[in-house]
């Protein structure tokens, strides 16, 4: 079941983490602009209390009257609620996504960044990475939809970052390092893969798809794919 957020009507919903990502955003907005509103009003009452008048002069405040102290601390304090609350729903989210990795994932990918082009290592029949069935695909990945994915991302030249929006994954790729990921796509269909880290001049065209596809359409695609994935093992052997 597909999580809904103040944001699917934007770009959509399609990971089973992507709600919570969503609502801690919302979090961070509602709290900022509730205090930026308040801020400015009171801001501009003050300006409107303490004006000059005809005969008489504007008002100095030097902020050693406790009365006037309380406009400051009290906000203050306040302030630092919303503070501590924000922090431990992050916190929250990020050990789910980022840390409380799955323990039994349904499957594990390989994500290769390169100026300018992603390449996908997805397992073939064995279901097991790095064998002789491997399929190997250039902007192109393909996964099973409601299946959970780990994924080991890597970059063999500069810093990029593998980007997909409806799934809100903004993992960045770092030369010399395989990081773990996770995700599970909750909708069928072709979305857009970003690379979201400045990587050279062709860092507009960095782009590839990512294509959720049913049990029937996978199975499907696997089997069209397997005697290239052959092909491709060894010319990757032989090179």
């Amino acid at each position: 079941m597909n999580e809904t957020s103040f944001f699917d009507g934007l770009i959509g919903v399609a990971s089973s983490y992507a709600g919570e990502i969503d609502f801690l955003i919302l979090v961070v907005l509602v709290s900022v602009g509730v205090w930026f509103i308040a801020a400015e009003v009171v801001f501009f009452w003050l300006i409107l209390k303490f004006r000059a008048k005809p005969g008489e002069k504007a008002q100095y405040i030097d902020g050693k009257d406790k009365r006037h102290k309380r406009w400051v601390t009290r906000p203050h304090f306040a302030v630092l609620a919303f503070d501590i609350a924000i922090i431990v729903i992050s916190f929250q989210v990020w050990h789910h996504v980022k840390i409380d990795l799955p323990d039994n994932p349904d499957s594990e990918l390989r994500i290769i960044g390169q100026q300018w082009a992603w390449t996908f290592q997805h397992p073939g029949a064995d279901n097991v990475l790095d064998t002789d069935d491997d399929i190997f695909t250039v902007d192109d990945l393909h996964v099973e939809v409601g299946k959970t994915y780990l994924f080991r991302l890597e970059a063999t030249d500069v810093l990029h970052s593998f980007s997909v929006p409806v799934w809100r994954i903004k993992q960045d790729a770092i030369p010399g390092r395989s990081i773990t990921g996770w995700f599970q796509p909750t909708e069928a269909g072709a979305f857009e893969v970003q690379c979201a880290e400045i990587c050279g001049f062709g860092h507009g065209v960095m782009r590839a798809e990512v294509h959720v596809e049913t049990t029937g359409e996978h199975t499907a695609w696997m089997v069209t794919n397997a005697p290239a994935a052959v092909a491709n093992l060894e010319v990757l052997n032989n090179g």
